[in-house]
C-alpha cells in the first residue's frame, strides 16, 4: 500500500508534531508499498530531514501567505506520487486544501489526524480565521474524510459535537523509552541549581499552555511554603507571537527572580533582577530558569536532571511531552485538559486546575511528597507508558484502520462509527 503523509511542518518548528507525525509514519508496517512524507520548507527542514529516515521527506517552497503555508507545486506532487491513501495531519492550513484537491481528483480516501485542532479551546482560538477556512474548505474536507483520527476519547467527543459523523479511530500517540542507565552523549550542562529539586516544563511558550497561571502560582507557592525554597522551576521552550517577553515581564511583576539562556542579556545577576546566561548565576538562588529551544540530547538531559514536570494546559491533543515525561520515570502535574486521564487513574500524576490556586495546591502536593514517594509515581508512569503508549503498538493499529478504510470489512476496535 502506498500511503502519503501530509503536514504542514516537518521540522523542530512543528513542535510536538514533529515527534508524534514522523514516529507514527516511521512505525507504520508495512510489507509492500511505502510511506511517502510530503511537507513545506522552513529554517530548519532540512536540517531535520534526517530525523525522517528512512522515509523519504519531499519539502515545498511556501510561497505568498507563508503563515497559512501556500506551496502551490504541493497539489501537483501528491497526484504525480501514485498514493493510495493521504494521512492528512493538521486543520486550517494550505495542506488541507491540497488534500481535497488530492481526493477530488483520484477519488482516493484519506484519514485526518486533527490533533487535537477541533478541541473546543483550539477552535475559538482565532476563531474567524478559522470560520472563513472552515466555510471556503475545510468543512467539506473534513465530512469528506473516510476516518477521522482522534488521540483520545474527549477528542473524538469533541469531533462529534463540531457536527463530524465520519467513522472515528481512537488511537493515541505513543513513545519510545530511552534506557535510563546509559549516559548521554550530551554537551548541554543543566544549570547548577545548587542542590535545588526542579520542575520542568517543556514544549511552546504560547498562551494555550498557561503558563503565567504557572507563574502566579509559583509566586504563591514561594511566599507560603518554606519548602518550596528548595525548587526552581525550569521553562525550556521556544517563543511563539511574543509570549516569552510576556513570560518575563510576568515574573519581574511578581518579584520572581530569573535567569535567561544565551545569548547573554544585560543584568547584574543580583536577586530579583534578570541575571546573563551564565548558569552558575543560579548560585543566588534564582527561582525560575528560561532554558530556551531544547532538542535531541540536550532535550534528553533536561528530562533525565529534572525531578517533577508540569503541564498547566488549557487545551491539549495528547501531549507527547507528558509521554516523554513518564518515559523518563518522571512524576507528573497536569491538568485534565490534556486528556491523560489514565495518568490520573494509574498514580501516575498529580491532578491540577487550570487556575493559579488550583495549581498552587498541586505544586504544594508535590513538594509535600518524600523522594521515594515520587520516584514511585515517576515509575507508575514508566510503567503506563510501557503498557499502552509504545509506537510499535500504536503503528499497528493504525495499519488495521487503513486497511479497513482500503478493503472494507469489520471495523477495528479503535473504530467508533456511530
Amino acid at each position: 500500500m502506498n500511503i502519503g503523509c501530509l503536514l504542514d511542518c516537518a521540522s523542530r518548528n512543528a513542535g510536538g508534531l514533529f515527534e508524534s507525525v514522523r514516529r507514527i509514519a516511521q512505525s507504520f508496517p508495512q510489507t509492500q508499498g511505502t510511506t511517502m512524507v510530503f511537507s513545506l520548507e522552513d529554517e530548519h527542514a532540512k536540517e531535520d530531514a534526517g530525523h525522517w529516515q528512512p522515509l523519504k521527506l519531499h519539502l515545498f517552497e511556501r510561497k505568498w501567505f507563508p503563515q497559512w503555508g501556500y506551496a502551490p507545486q504541493l497539489s501537483e506532487a501528491l497526484l504525480d506520487a501514485n498514493i493510495e491513501m493521504l494521512m492528512t495531519h493538521g486543520l486550517w492550513k494550505y495542506s488541507s486544501l491540497a488534500s481535497l484537491r488530492w481526493h477530488r481528483r483520484t477519488r482516493r480516501p484519506y484519514i485526518i489526524h486533527a490533533h487535537g485542532m477541533l478541541d473546543p479551546w483550539a477552535v475559538q482560538n482565532s476563531k474567524w480565521r478559522k470560520r472563513v477556512a472552515a466555510m471556503l474548505y475545510e468543512s467539506v474536507h473534513l465530512r469528506g474524510a473516510a476516518c477521522l483520527r482522534a488521540l483520545c476519547e474527549s477528542e473524538a467527543r469533541a469531533m462529534r459535537a463540531y457536527g463530524l459523523r465520519n467513522p472515528i479511530c481512537v488511537i493515541p500517540n505513543g513513545i519510545d523509552l530511552p534506557d535510563l542507565g546509559s549516559i548521554p552523549n550530551s554537551e548541554f550542562q543543566f544549570p547548577n541549581v545548587d542542590g535545588r529539586k526542579i520542575l520542568l516544563y517543556l514544549g511552546r511558550l504560547h498562551p494555550k499552555k498557561n503558563l503565567v497561571a504557572l507563574l502566579h502560582a509559583w509566586a504563591a507557592v514561594q511566599r507560603d511554603n518554606k519548602g518550596a525554597k528548595e525548587w526552581v522551576l525550569a521553562i525550556a521552550g521556544w517563543d511563539q507571537n511574543g509570549y516569552e517577553a510576556e513570560l518575563h515581564q510576568q515574573c519581574s511583576d511578581l518579584g520572581l527572580s530569573f535567569s535567561l539562556p544565551s545569548p547573554p542579556r544585560p543584568g547584574r545577576g543580583t536577586e530579583g533582577e534578570v541575571s546573563s546566561s551564565d548558569h552558575s548565576s543560579f548560585a543566588i538562588r534564582h527561582s525560575v530558569a528560561f532554558l530556551g529551544p531544547l532538542f535531541g540530547e540536550a532535550k534528553a538531559a533536561a528530562y533525565r536532571n529534572a525531578t517533577a514536570f508540569v503541564l498547566p494546559s488549557l487545551s491539549e491533543g495528547l501531549p507527547m511531552v507528558v509521554l516523554e515525561a513518564w518515559a523518563f520515570a518522571k512524576p507528573v502535574l497536569m491538568t485534565p485538559e490534556c486528556n491523560l486521564p489514565e495518568g490520573f487513574q494509574a498514580n501516575a500524576a498529580l491532578r491540577i486546575g487550570t487556575d493559579a490556586p488550583s495549581i498552587a495546591t498541586g505544586l504544594r502536593e508535590l513538594m509535600a511528597m518524600s523522594d521515594a514517594q515520587r520516584i514511585d509515581m515517576g515509575a507508575q508512569g514508566r510503567a503506563l507508558v510501557s503498557k499502552k503508549f509504545l509506537w510499535p503498538r500504536i503503528g499497528e493499529e493504525m495499519r488495521s484502520v487503513c486497511e479497513w478504510v482500503m478493503n472494507g470489512g469489520t471495523a477495528p476496535a479503535s473504530v467508533r462509527c456511530d
